[in-house]
């Protein structure tokens, strides 16, 4: 009897919706971002912050809160998109949060008019965050409770400023914030083990070319390059001490040899497998090394040291590490690069490669096992997740988090390990670092003026004497430059100190003459930026900024430094 076929499956309407981003950071990725909470703490103009969660609600974000006790002012409607004229006098924290809702009927909004002075007194007010938003200016008695909340709890904080043309934000991570999803450049990611072929794909290479100056010319311009490559290899290797290639004069000639197998008799004009061979020589005929990223997070204390409370990454990773040791190489990842073959030709080959993947992940999950079995583990971990680890192995990635500064007026601010790299990025014309001074600086004129400017925050250097703040924030910024320098334990020539002070002068200048005004542009290329950020860390996929980012819409230039 006849069956119908079941009818085909179409796309839900939620992966319709999310198509794009789908495509970015997968299932899991969207429901990571779907389970995250975030606060928004929000201070001065506040535009920065509302851009940040514009850009984290469209690809929903499952929850966000709005703590802001700010009134809506006539000088809020110039700037916030997310304000209309009838929201004078009232909430902005409710007037943002109505309209940012009705971008995203998935995500829930939360807001609360309580000032920041009394909310973060109370037991657990932070705990429900999975992440932290903040906008300068903020009190550094009240920065220095939230990072130590953020340090406690292993919660992500973004602390941010977008003040005149510039603009900056910190990441505040945990210490050891490790990303096995990084998503490396596609170009980098085969690993095709030509100088250690494993038996079945040496075999597969006999199979397929033991009559290649036979073969016909259609079938001879089919064989996949890489058994070509691996053919041709066998034959360098008899005439050679049964060595590969070993360095560039010897992989050229190598290469040239592979050129000379190919058939200028094609009826096609040229064979296309054998171009790619010639191609693929160089890339991929050197020693199986591991990066400076793996041999990181192999030689860190918590992969050497596993404990039953280590998270599953660690235990993963101590794992992939003993492999290492047992097989001088990674796990295999198993994936195999497009290039001309017949498919049952393509298929064989992808299914040694296949095949060869499962049997290390077997492997390792085996060394696992025997981990969480010697820790006394309870709760087994998910083989998708040691899979998932194992084809990224090579391209992991372990963010080392910094602490942030806390710009107090007249207390030195400690640099540590950092002051060598900020004075070398001080005598460096194109950084940027200089903005980040001057935030510092305006951070500690804040904090020397608390609670006299807009909507009760502090006062905003520029808004009541243009020069006389302007001289306090260049000798606040020119003492931050000193210290530097002194931790450091460097000097400067006359000539190269003016120039240094005159860049941050300008920048300072800057900051005051906008009399902490938000434009809207600035803050909401800087809320992007963030966003990005957030989404990395909630993700865990990508490499996020490690740890200060900078934007002068000036000359329209962003740089990233580890400050």
């Amino acid at each position: 009897m006849a069956t119908t076929p079941p009818p085909l499956q179409g796309p839900t309407s939620k992966e319709k919706k999310y198509d794009r981003q789908l495509r970015l950071w997968g299932a899991n990725g969207q429901a990571a971002l779907e389970e995250a909470h975030i606060l928004l703490i929000n201070s001065g103009s506040g535009v920065v912050g509302i851009e940040t969660l514009k850009n984290l609600v469209l690809p929903g974000a499952g929850n966000f809160t709005i703590l802001d006790s700010a009134i809506v002012e006539e000088a809020d409607l110039g700037v916030n998109f997310f304000l209309a004229s009838d929201s004078l006098g009232k909430s902005r924290a409710e007037q943002c949060c109505e309209l940012l809702k009705e971008l995203n009927p998935d995500v829930d909004g939360h807001f609360s008019s309580e000032p920041i002075e009394t909310f973060i007194t109370k037991p657990d007010a932070l705990d429900p965050y999975t992440l932290i938003l903040a906008t300068a200016p903020i009190s550094p008695e009240i920065l220095e409770i939230i990072i130590a909340h953020a340090t406690e709890t292993l919660t992500p904080l973004f602390y941010i400023h977008s003040v005149g043309f510039y603009s900056h934000f910190s990441v505040h991570l945990p210490h050891a914030f490790p990303v096995v999803d990084t998503h490396p450049d596609p170009v980098t990611i085969s690993d095709l083990r030509l100088l250690n072929p494993w038996p079945a794909l040496t075999q597969l290479v006999q199979e397929k070319t033991a009559h290649l100056e036979a073969m016909s010319d259609d079938d001879h311009g089919h064989v996949p390059y890489v058994l070509l490559l691996l053919h041709f290899l066998e034959k360098w290797k008899s005439a050679h001490d049964d060595k590969a290639p070993q360095n560039y004069k010897e992989k050229s000639e190598f290469r040239e040899m592979v050129r000379a197998g190919t058939r200028t008799s094609n009826p096609e004009g040229g064979e296309e497998n054998s171009e790619e061979a010639v191609a693929a020589v160089l890339k991929n005929l050197n020693p199986p090394e591991l990066s400076s990223n793996v041999k990181e997070v192999f030689n860190s204390a918590e992969c050497v040291g596993a404990s039953p409370d280590s998270q599953n990454f660690w235990i993963i990773a101590s794992a992939i590490s003993s492999f290492h040791k047992n097989n001088k190489v990674l796990p295999l990842p198993g994936s195999v690069p497009d290039m001309k073959a017949k498919s049952n030709d393509y298929i064989a080959l992808q299914n040694v490669y296949k095949t060869k993947a499962r049997e290390d992940f077997a492997e390792v999950l085996s060394i696992v096992r025997d981990i969480e079995a010697a820790l006394e583990r309870t709760n087994p971990i998910d083989e998708k997740e040691v899979e998932a680890f194992c084809k990224g192995a090579a391209h992991i990635k372990l963010v080392r988090g910094k602490g942030m500064h806390i710009a107090k007026p007249g207390e030195t601010i400690e640099w540590l390990d950092r002051a060598k790299f900020a004075f070398g990025s001080l005598t460096n014309p194109d950084s940027l670092i200089h903005i980040y001074i001057a935030f510092l600086a305006y951070d500690s004129f804040g904090a020397a003026h608390p609670a006299d400017g807009l909507n009760g925050a502090a006062l905003a250097p520029g808004t009541t004497d243009f020069e006389a703040d302007t001289e306090k924030m260049v000798g606040m910024a020119q003492q931050i430059i000193d210290d530097i320098i002194k931790e450091a334990g460097k000097t400067m020539e006359d000539p190269e100190y003016t120039e240094v002070k005159e860049q941050s002068q300008k920048v300072v200048t800057e900051l005051v003459r906008a009399g902490g005004g938000e434009l809207h542009n600035i803050s909401a290329f800087t809320g992007g930026t963030v966003a990005q950020e957030v989404i990395k860390v909630i993700t865990k996929q990508y490499v996020p900024v490690d740890n200060c980012c900078m934007w002068d819409g000036v000359s329209s230039t962003i740089s990233v430094l580890r400050l």
